[in-house]
């Protein structure tokens, strides 16, 4: 099968490799779409995992071969399935905190190599722990494009829960790529009132339709001035941080009001540093915490918000790439322009 391997020294290569073998308990999947995620694009350029590995976790495909002991599924279903699933039996999952779960951390997904999720590849071997718990099918008439959406969801729903606005709270969202507007869309349902920044004017526009109230360009607004004049010249009840760029964090924290929440979603490399005040944080009862990866427990909500429309996830795609024209789709996903958005690559697709 074709695949795009990750060579290490941020070199990612379109090569032949085995199709996996499965097991007893595990699934053979032919991988029709699989999302570009930003994590997977810090792994490549920050070099943090050696090679060779091959990357890819918002995957969608069909069933084409099922192991030993295997009922719940067969060759012809359509599925997408976490990379990810913890033991429920630890001291981290009976806090629900999945992602520090030593299970969890453990990648089961493979395309070959050492576990890396697998989806810019053209089938992926899912491991047994996966099959039973971290699998869904996709219900007939929903694109295998929009049932790669399921895992981001479950992600950024994770975090809207940890995050619990309420009603009428003023909530920034910083960033409107495709994680930023879906965290408008999620924290607008709740009810809140959503301002978002960005610096790119299609996804300005984009935010209002998924349910901003204001979208601003950073680069031209006064961002603090703003908040505080929609809120009674307290600041933000909770700001979310949806990307990485020096300064974000700071002004996060100018933006909200003492006794606010401020979460840290995109900052998942250990290279990236931040510098604040302690008496906002201290003096002023700033809670800032993070977010990671998904929740088991949220796993049937985020499938069906997807499958049934709930969230218009299609309007985020702006680019389908043949698995040859990868390298194309991560420069595109990098440096985004006044077009992209969410970047699909289809592997079964050559060009």
């Amino acid at each position: 099968m074709k695949a795009a391997v990750y060579q290490g020294n941020h070199a990612v290569a379109v090569e032949n490799v085995s199709t996996p073998d499965i097991g007893p308990g595990e699934l053979l999947v032919k991988v029709e779409s699989c999302g570009i995620c930003h994590t997977d694009l810090k792994k490549i350029e920050y070099d943090l995992l050696p090679g060779p590995r091959i990357y890819g976790h918002e995957t969608a495909g069909t069933v084409v071969a099922a192991g030993a002991g295997v009922t719940n599924f067969q060759p012809g279903d359509r599925v997408i399935a976490f990379h990810h699933i913890p033991c429920s039996d630890c001291f981290y999952c009976d806090r629900k905190l999945y992602a520090q779960c030593p299970v969890y951390k453990k990648v089961g997904i493979t395309a070959g190599f050492e576990p890396a999720g697998g989806g810019f590849a053209q089938y992926i071997r899912v491991m047994d722990w996966i099959v039973r718990r971290g699998v869904e099918k996709i219900p007939d008439g929903v694109s295998f494009d929009r049932a790669c959406f399921v895992e981001p969801v479950n992600t950024c729903l994770k975090a809207v829960v940890q995050c619990d606005p309420q009603p009428g709270d003023c909530v920034v969202v910083m960033g409107q790529g495709p994680i930023g507007l879906l965290f408008t869309s999620l924290v607008r349902r709740r009810g809140a009132d959503v301002v978002v920044t960005d610096t790119i004017a299609r996804r300005r526009d984009l935010a209002v339709q998924f349910g901003a109230a204001a979208a601003w360009d950073p680069r031209s607004t006064d961002v603090v001035a703003n908040v505080k004049a929609r809120s009674g010249g307290r600041g933000a009840d909770l700001v979310i941080v949806a990307t990485s760029a020096p300064g974000l964090i700071e002004q996060a924290v100018r933006s909200s009001r003492p006794g606010s929440r401020i979460l840290l979603f995109s900052q998942t490399s250990d290279k990236e540093r931040i510098e604040v005040s302690g008496a906002d944080i201290c003096v002023g009862e700033r809670m800032i915490f993070g977010s990671y990866s998904a929740s088991v427990d949220l796993q049937k909500e985020s499938a069906d918000l997807v499958f049934s429309g709930a969230l218009p996830v299609e309007d985020l795609i702006s680019h389908r790439v043949p698995l040859n024209q990868i390298s194309a789709g991560f420069d595109l996903a990098r440096h985004p322009d006044e077009v992209s958005l969410k970047i699909i690559v289809q592997p079964q697709r050559w060009l």
